[in-house]
């Protein structure tokens, strides 16, 4: 089997410029399938996939896709049909890249689908809502959205131009994968300008030690990347030292952690040790954009586009029962290292967050909630987390929770 490039779109209102796309990518050299994915008339230009192929990975089957009154029904059951049978063609190696064209309704029905694709599989989608906040349909995925410019209906000056470049991007893409020449275990750390050189330090020394460090930034989506390179099996390892994506969730700040932040890493099993990085603070955008109920609390600009303002100790309380309910499902091995003089460089002594009331909230609610087990381990060192020496404690946490043979290891090899 030739895996090929999978193009998408509701073939009964773009199905021309679908297939002058495809042609594109195939001038290029590229296998090319066209996918129909829609729900009403009659395709303009015969598909290579037809809907009902499509539509028959649906749980429900066909009928739960087709025929349907409603419109939005019908994209929302589509989608999750797509959705699936992306995943099994990329599962059979039947494909090597995907791309989809659509207005709202055809992005919205193709995005989800193309972003459950692993990170890594090419992925691009043109449309017309190619713009502004984009998070609902990129996630924490490599999605590509390129902006149609012009409405996706019909081939003009413009739209030949953009659609071109799509085909010419896909191509690239599939037909040089990339494959990493590096076979050092991964380990994922979390990372905010104000826990730096705490992570820069750890990164330093596991570089040292033969480890290939992917750092995130904890911006809500970097967290949950994060977690997806885990569930995807490209990071063995995670040293979570800025959580403050938990401080956004629990009081509504800009970079929210997500319902599911910890799942994937706890379900993986895989080596991990959590701290407490700017959990002192709340984020949210420019200074006016800061709710008025806020209005009268310790805030500080973090520059023009970032406004923190400082968790209280009721909010710190908060945050720790949301981690302790997490955390204590794990069954692998886990260490929590707590820095007990600060959190981030905002909090140390002097700094204009500096509270201990309120870290001594946090931590205490921790240590009261977290259900501490041989496996399940609390570290607490009266240290500020930039401390060098509590670089050097979440080392020795983290060789203590790696495997037998693991630790201090310096030899190329992936993670078990």
């Amino acid at each position: 089997m030739t895996p090929a490039i999978y193009a998408i779109a509701t073939m009964d209102t773009k199905g021309f410029e679908l297939d002058y796309l495809a042609q594109t990518a195939r001038a290029d050299g590229c296998p090319v399938v066209t996918v129909d994915v829609g729900t009403r008339d009659s395709p303009q230009v015969a598909p290579g996939i037809s809907r009902e192929t499509v539509a028959a990975c649906h749980p429900g089957g066909t009928q739960a896709v087709l025929g349907l009154a409603d419109r939005g029904t019908a994209i929302t059951a589509m989608s999750q049909a797509l959705t699936t049978f992306l995943s099994r063609q990329h599962s059979l190696g039947a494909l090597s890249g995907a791309v989809g064209l659509g207005g709202s309704g055809g992005t919205a029905l193709i995005a989800p689908a193309l972003r459950a694709l692993p990170i890594g599989v090419p992925k691009m989608l043109v449309s017309t809502v190619a713009s502004g906040n984009t998070a609902a349909y990129v996630g924490h995925s490599d999605l590509v959205l390129m902006p149609s410019v012009v409405d996706v209906a019909g081939l003009n000056v413009v739209s030949r131009r953009i659609l071109g470049n799509a085909a010419h991007a896909l191509a690239g893409m599939a037909s040089h994968p990339l494959t990493s020449a590096s076979r050092r275990p991964t380990v994922g750390l979390t990372m905010f300008g104000v826990t730096s050189p705490c992570v820069t330090a750890v990164r330093r020394r596991l570089e040292d030690e033969g480890f290939e460090c992917l750092v995130f930034h904890a911006t809500g989506t970097g967290g949950q990347t994060m977690e997806q390179l885990v569930a995807d099996g490209l990071i063995g390892a995670v040293i979570d030292i800025t959580t403050t994506e938990v401080a956004d969730e629990i009081v509504g700040g800009i970079f929210p952690a997500g319902p599911r932040r910890f799942e994937a890493i706890l379900a993986a099993g895989i080596p991990y040790v959590m701290s407490l990085g700017a959990l002192d603070m709340v984020n949210f955008a420019a200074y006016d954009t800061v709710p008025e109920r806020f209005r009268g609390r310790r805030l500080h600009v973090h520059n023009a586009q970032i406004t923190l303002m400082r968790t209280d100790v009721e909010e710190n309380r908060l945050c720790a029962r949301w981690i302790a309910g997490k955390i204590n499902r794990s069954h692998a091995a886990l260490t929590l290292v707590i820095p007990e003089r600060s959190t981030s460089l905002l909090s140390a002594a002097g700094q204009p967050f500096h509270d201990r009331e309120a870290d001594a909230a946090l931590i205490d609610e921790l240590v009261r909630t977290v259900a501490a087990t041989p496996s399940r381990r609390i570290v607490r060192c009266d240290l500020d987390l930039n401390d060098p020496a509590f670089a050097d404690a979440l080392i020795d946490a983290f060789h203590a929770v790696l495997p037998a043979g693991q630790a201090n290891r310096t030899s190329s090899g992936p993670m078990p």
